[in-house]
């Protein structure tokens, strides 16, 4: 424990002798992965799945503020599906103002939290999302959490395996029969159920994460990053039981096991407290009593 609060002192003084660095760091490495994560997965547009062109747009994105690369990633995809299609990216559209007028209406600044979302999705790694949600952000960034899932359904899986299945359909058939096939995606779209019980179990997780990790109980951090993980696995379980859908148990557990130790690494980077020394005070003024649990910070000497 003490080797990682040394570790946790070192890495503050290196963030503020080198926080631009590290900051620009972290969002080149953000870009890279969300934009290899869209050009490897919907690569209809060949001069933008170039590699040349991923690592420049990460380049690019890494010296202008977050929002310009969610607003990038947004027009990338929308280029891939115009390149296929042109009322595929006409729905693109419409569908991604809808969920940014309803994002920016909240947490306009968060923009790239969708990213982290969907990013986490694309690597497998679902369930860390409700615990790092839950412990470093409010019941809010319920929002942003809800948009990417959204956004990694819509692309990723289910629009991919549409478009794929009938490309050749969609560039030839008329009006009123591109209509109908779009009408019909919409449908099916909504009414895809994996889509909705992972979001539901990535809203539950997250307001059970946050309840729990604001408590004045001991341990609150550890037992939010458990119960939020474990009940993440329950109601993904029980819904895909109850579905009848074909979700991967093995990467519900795993990735609730790994956001169980993130839970663990934040809570000592963000929340480390010696619990031996905690006192309880009573005191008072004209009109209220005071009853205050005081639980001191742990620190180390360098």
């Amino acid at each position: 424990m003490n080797n990682l609060l040394v570790l946790r002192e070192r890495f503050k003084q290196i963030y503020v002798s080198h926080s631009l660095l590290v900051r620009k760091g972290a969002q080149f490495l953000l870009a890279l992965l969300v934009f290899n994560l869209i050009n490897s997965n919907i690569g209809f547009m060949k001069m933008a799945s170039s590699v040349l062109c991923t690592v420049g747009l990460a380049v690019v994105c890494t010296f202008l503020p977050l929002a310009v690369m969610t607003a990038a990633a947004t027009v990338l995809i929308v280029a891939h599906l115009y390149t296929l299609s042109m009322p595929i990216a006409g729905v693109a559209v419409i569908l991604f103002l809808l969920m940014y007028i309803f994002y920016f209406r909240f947490t306009p600044e968060k923009s790239w939290l969708i990213l982290l979302t969907v990013v986490a999705f694309g690597m497998k790694i679902p369930l860390v999302i409700p615990v790092i949600f839950g412990l470093l952000g409010t019941t809010v960034w319920i929002v942003p959490a809800s948009c990417g899932i959204l956004v990694y359904y819509l692309l990723f899986l289910y629009l991919l395996y549409l478009i794929k299945a009938s490309a050749t359909a969609l560039k030839g058939t008329d009006g009123t029969t591109m209509i109908s096939t779009l009408t019909n995606f919409t449908k099916q779209f909504v009414g895809y159920q994996e889509m909705w019980v992972m979001l539901f179990a990535v809203v539950i997780g997250i307001l059970v994460v946050n309840g729990i990790k604001n408590r004045a109980v001991d341990h609150s951090w550890k037992i939010a990053s458990a119960t939020g993980a474990a009940v993440c696995v329950i109601v993904g379980a029980s819904g895909n039981i109850s579905l009848g859908l074909h979700m991967s148990y093995t990467m519900m557990i795993f990735s609730g096991i790994l956001g169980v130790v993130i839970g663990l690494f934040l809570e000592v980077i963000f929340f480390s407290v010696d619990y031996s020394r905690t006192e309880n005070v009573q005191f008072e003024d004209d009109e209220y009593y005071y009853y205050v649990k005081a639980v001191p910070k742990v620190g180390v000497q360098m």
